[in-house]
């Protein structure tokens, strides 16, 4: 018995020797490190390309207020220039409750090709902290508000003087609802059913391709420019328009729309620059591009104007300028400096003869915002698809690619057209659009605001 117990007391003690023996052999070999596939990594904040977007978005508002303010400003009859400058700054306040309350929800949430959902409704789920991408989210949205704000605004310089303020805000918020945020989600939304900036194997609607549009061609430009020309024609001229002997009232004050025109050249780069929405090479690019349009522009215009009038006018030479403005804006993020040339060149020509439609056609276009923003928007979004540099956007210019730009022009120009023509319809029916006679001779500043410059 006793020599049992003492086998099975040296069995136990042998098989923990060598449990003790296994475990500091065990703990000499080096560990083998185990390799695992990689995870999704969080996006995390960049503070450069975050300041590069909170200056780009400081320069796009400056665009409407006080840029576009005082370039439509200046060019009206002194009688309306506060109520001229009133409308862009209006536009600027409704737009922006609007824009949080819905507007960005319904253009960048992703729920079909039509529009967006409501998932960020009244900016839900936005916080300090939320990104998006690189930047803060808040900042993207408010920068796409601006957008959105100058859009609006545009459109008043084809009917500056003979609006009423009150059919102004209801047109602003239901043209707002109806037909930019549609469009803005076709084009830049998620699965937008233009394409946005040229999704990965999307054939369009007609199986061309995506719709390029960079900075807002046809989201914003086109857009504004059809809806100005249906305002214009749906709004009686005013008296001082004639058509046959091309003459309009006297601009008030041409040095506030040179301040007002060089207010726009510097604020285009936030707005055609800051859509990289980085501070990258993108960005540098877009900006390049844009002032050599700007500039090529400008002196197209003024040759032919020196050409065909004798006399080279400051007002040619500032619209010329803006004309190149819009029409490298669909291009910016997709042409190199050759390119931007051209489409510098061809706009200013193109839109100093599409500005004198309004005469032969009698139509009161006053500010000329078809002939600039739509005509501009139109030749810069369909040479886009020719000049378009795969090394710059990803994408080459193509006979396909030109298809697939006509599509979106062809689509933006013919909802907006129908449907800003039914809103105008609809509240002239209701409350009437333009002012009377008599208020238009006295000028809106008096009354309709109760003040004047002097």
């Amino acid at each position: 018995m006793k020599k049992s117990i003492s086998s099975s007391l040296f069995v136990v003690c042998l098989f923990a020797l060598c449990l003790f023996i296994g475990d500091f052999a065990l703990a000499q070999v080096p560990a083998i490190p185990i390799s695992l596939p990689p995870g999704p990594s969080a996006p995390v904040l960049n503070s450069g390309d975050t300041a590069w977007m909170l200056v780009s978005t400081i320069l796009v508002l400056m665009m409407t207020i006080p840029g576009l303010a005082l370039f439509y400003g200046g060019m009206v009859h002194k009688e309306s220039v506060l109520a001229t400058l009133m409308q862009s700054f209006v536009a600027a306040t409704l737009v922006s409750v609007l824009w949080v309350v819905y507007g960005y929800s319904l253009i960048f949430t992703e729920h079909n090709g039509l529009i967006g959902g409501l998932d960020q409704f009244l900016l839900d789920g936005i916080e300090k902290a939320t990104l998006h991408d690189v930047i803060p989210e808040s900042v993207f949205a408010m920068f796409q508000m601006t957008f959105g704000i100058i859009t609006c605004a545009l459109i008043f310089g084809s009917v500056a003087t003979r609006i009423k303020l009150s059919s102004a805000l209801v047109f602003i918020a239901t043209w707002f609802t109806v037909v930019y945020v549609p469009v803005a989600h076709w084009v830049w939304g998620p699965k937008g059913m233009l394409g946005g900036l040229g999704i990965d194997g999307y054939n369009g609607l007609l199986g061309f391709g995506a719709t390029l549009d960079y900075a807002g061609g046809t989201v914003v430009h086109i857009n504004a420019g059809i809806a100005g020309l249906m305002a214009a024609i749906i709004l009686e001229n005013q008296k001082s328009f004639n058509a046959k002997s091309r003459k309009m009232a006297p601009p008030y004050n041409i040095v506030f729309s040179v301040i007002g025109a060089s207010m726009l050249w510097v604020g285009w780069f936030g707005f055609n620059a800051g859509s990289a929405v980085a501070a990258n090479g993108n960005a540098g690019m877009a900006m390049l591009v844009t002032q050599v349009a700007a500039a090529m522009s400008s002196l197209s215009w003024m040759a032919i104007e020196w050409k065909t009038n004798k006399k080279p006018s400051v007002i040619g030479i500032i619209s010329g300028a803006v004309a190149g403005l819009v029409a490298i804006t669909p291009a910016c993020g997709f042409v190199g400096v050759g390119g931007a040339l051209i489409i510098g060149a061809i706009s200013g020509i193109g839109c100093y003869y599409a500005c004198r439609l309004k005469f032969k056609f009698n139509f009161d276009d006053s500010l000329d915002v078809f002939g600039v923003h739509c005509v501009g928007g139109i030749i810069g979004a369909l040479l886009t698809g020719i000049f378009a540099v795969k090394e710059i956007g990803g994408v080459d210019g193509s006979f396909r690619q030109f298809l697939a730009q006509c599509e979106g022009v062809g689509v933006t120009i013919i909802y907006c057209s129908i449907m800003t023509f039914i809103i105008l319809k609809i509240i002239d029916t209701i409350i009437g659009l333009r002012v009377d006679r008599r208020t238009e001779d006295e000028g809106l500043d008096l009354t309709i605001h109760g003040e004047s410059l002097h």
